[in-house]
Parts: structure tokens; sequence; C-alpha cells
């Protein structure tokens, strides 16, 4: 298997060599770039899974590459790594599109789940916004059926939307409440447990014809939808 290729833009030394020990420690191949002018070449002449960026750099605010990322085509996820750490300051990175935002001094076991989650999210595939692809495991959109390999899963109209939605925030943990609101478009919990009962029957069609457990239960967070068990705390 490729080692998913991981991009680190950051001028001290000390926390690249520590974001790229955790990268590395999760199978990943890493790139330092120690300037925004190297890092922003790199990112967009090269294919990245992720890149993980400091803001304060020598020649600009990373937070200012993202733009340009997408603009020159780039899919790669992100993730500020940054001193600016005030609410007002990741509330800022996210609007200007990165994917996470974590505030330094980090530590390296947080770091480490962050970059796993984004791993996990980047293992989707998307074409022409119609096919969500996770290994084996195909869900089309527009023909809203899911498939494993040559098996046709047969799941509600129901069933499909809360699979889209979990694949949508692959890696991500959901709460029952994000469900109600975004699948059933209920802002209120109802009081019973209609979302439950529907992720178990889900849950057990999935499982019935790939063998694979994808939707898993986080304690006291909600649900994580992954291909792999996430790792034990």
């Amino acid at each position: 298997m490729t080692k998913p290729p991981v991009l680190i833009i950051e001028d001290d030394p000390v926390s690249a060599e520590t974001i790229a020990e955790v990268a590395q420690g999760l199978g990943c191949h890493t790139q330092i770039e120690d300037t925004y002018d190297t890092g922003l070449a790199a990112a967009t002449g090269g294919v990245f899974e992720l890149i993980i960026v400091d803001r304060m750099l020598p020649g600009g605010d990373g937070i200012d590459a993202i733009a340009k990322l997408r603009g020159a085509g780039s899919n790669a996820l992100v993730l500020v790594v940054s001193a600016l750490g005030r609410a007002a300051n990741k509330i800022e990175g996210l609007e200007r599109g990165a994917d996470d935002y974590l505030a330094k001094p980090f530590d390296a076991d947080e770091l480490r789940a962050r970059v796993q989650a984004l791993l996990r999210r980047a293992r989707m595939q998307t074409s022409d916004n119609d096919l969500l692809v996770f290994g084996d495991l195909e869900i089309r959109l527009k023909a809203r059926t899911v498939h494993y390999q040559l098996t046709h899963i047969k799941v509600t109209p129901k069933e499909f939307d809360l699979l889209t939605f979990f694949a949508r925030n692959a890696g991500e943990s959901v709460t029952r409440m994000q469900l109600l609101s975004e699948v059933w478009n209920l802002h209120f919990d109802p009081g019973t447990n209609v979302v439950d009962v529907h992720i178990s029957r889900l849950r057990r069609k999935l499982e019935a014809d790939t063998g694979v457990t994808y939707i898993h239960t986080a304690r006291g967070e909600g649900y994580v939808f992954s291909p792999v068990a996430p790792e034990a705390a």
C-alpha cells in the first residue's frame, strides 16, 4: 500500500520534526518546507492527502495559501497548527478553508488523533460528485444505491441518507442531534430511539454483506464512520 503523502509547512524545526514523527508513525511519507513560498510551490506542484501548515511563516500567513491551493486544483485536506490559538483565530482559519485547526503548544497524542481523523477522510474519493468510495464500498449518489464489490446492498431511502451523511463526515464523531437535524430534519430531540434503531439496522446490513465494520460507537460522543476500527484510547 502506498504511504499517504503529507506536506508539512513549518519554519520551527522542533515543531516540524515532531509533526513529521507523528505522521510517519501513522505510516505517512512526509515532506517538510519552511517558508510560505516554498510550501505553496510544493503544495501546488505535488499531490498530497494532507497538508499541515503553520500560520506565521517567513513570507506570509499559512491560511492565505489555502485559497491558492484550491484554485490550483489541490484536494488535500488542510490542518492548521499555530500559536495563534484564540477562538477567533480558529474560526478565521476554518472559515478560510482549513479542515481542522490545532493550537500550539499541542499534545502529540492530540495531534496524532487529528491527523488520523483527517487521513480517514482523505480515503474517501469523489468522482463527478456522484460516487463516494471507501475501498470496495461504493455509494452512488445519483442512483441512490450502495455496492460492495459486485454485491448490491439493499438499504431503505432513510438508511441511504444516513449512510451518505456518515460518508461525507468520515472519520469525525457525529452526534445524535446532528443526525436528527441533518437526516431527519428535526431540530429537537423527539425523545425516541429512532436514530439508534436506524443505525443498528444499517450497521447490520453493511457488516452482513461486507464483513467490515464501518460504523463505530464513540462513547459519550456519538458515532464514527470508518472502514477500520478506531484505535483504543
